[in-house]
């Protein structure tokens, strides 16, 4: 049967013009002339019987079919990147594994140590994928993935990691201050809000539904380190900070404030031999650097 597929060539013509929103600058990455972009985009539209892209002067922007299109390409391209990378990998003799994992987790804790696996073992390589929240991770290609504990996680195989404390943590300078008048930061869609760690600590926050709110657990510690206001966030990720005197934590600690992370892989497959030896590794190192 034959399939109805567009060329390669023209695909990463799309992407790139699609990321750059221009020609020029999609022909400069890819190594070819402007001309020749607008000609494989122009063959793709004819291919598919849809405007891509609107030229307005010298300018280009995506339609809406376009700019959904030039996503879900972005991701086929993506895969089938890693799937050859897994092969060419496997035939020199290497393993490749995709792990999901959550940013502040990855730069604060497990990047540092990855350097002893490598050692350990220099036939695995490791990437990391970002994963903020918790996912399929039977529909995500990866093959494990370091997150939070969640019910989604059910079907999989789940091996706990550690329990972490929220600790509040701000600039030394406000350490001192009332907490009626303490700014506060807050982490969106965190299950640990002020209004909780306010009922366990006895403290009037006339502010704790106020206040800046970030994505990541990286941003509020640079927002408390630069003043901003107090946040809450796992001690094992503030330790230096807390170490070095450059953030202070003058509020109490509660064991029912914490945050439980877990290693998940497929509970239907028998591991590699490469994901067996990162699991068990990572799980040593989680056993051996337990919260402060």
């Amino acid at each position: 049967m034959t399939r109805r597929l567009p060329s390669t060539s023209a695909l990463l013509a799309l992407e790139a013009a699609a990321r750059h929103q221009s020609f020029a600058k999609a022909a400069q990455e890819l190594s070819l002339s402007e001309g020749a972009i607008s000609r494989q985009i122009a063959k793709l539209e004819d291919f598919l019987g849809v405007r891509l892209f609107h030229r307005v002067g010298n300018r280009v922007e995506l339609s809406a079919p376009g700019a959904s299109y030039a996503t879900r390409m972005r991701t086929a391209l993506a895969d089938i990147e890693r799937h050859t990378r897994q092969l060419m990998s496997d035939t020199q003799g290497t393993s490749t594994l995709e792990i999901g994992v959550i940013p502040t987790l990855a730069s604060r804790w497990l990047i540092p140590r990855l350097a002893r696996f490598r050692e350990r073992h220099p036939d695995i390589e490791v990437n990391l994928r970002e994963r903020t929240q918790p996912f399929s991770l039977e529909e995500s290609g990866l093959h494990a993935a370091i997150n939070y504990e969640h019910p989604i996680w059910q079907p999989m195989k789940v091996q706990p990691l550690f329990e972490e404390p929220v600790v509040a943590v701000c600039h030394p300078r406000l350490a001192d201050s009332a907490a009626r008048d303490m700014p506060l930061l807050h982490k969106h869609e965190s299950p640990y809000g002020w209004s909780r760690y306010a009922q366990l600590a006895e403290l009037d926050l006339p502010n704790g539904s106020t206040g800046p709110t970030y994505d990541r657990y990286a941003l509020l510690i640079e927002a408390a380190k630069a003043g901003i206001g107090m946040a809450l966030v796992p001690r094992r990720y503030v330790e230096q900070e807390l170490s070095d005197g450059r953030l202070s934590a003058p509020w109490p600690t509660f064991a029912q404030l914490s945050e439980r992370y877990v290693l998940v892989t497929r509970a239907t497959a028998e591991p590699s031999r490469a994901l067996a030896q990162f699991a068990h590794w990572l799980l040593d190192e989680a056993a051996s650097h337990p919260p402060a």
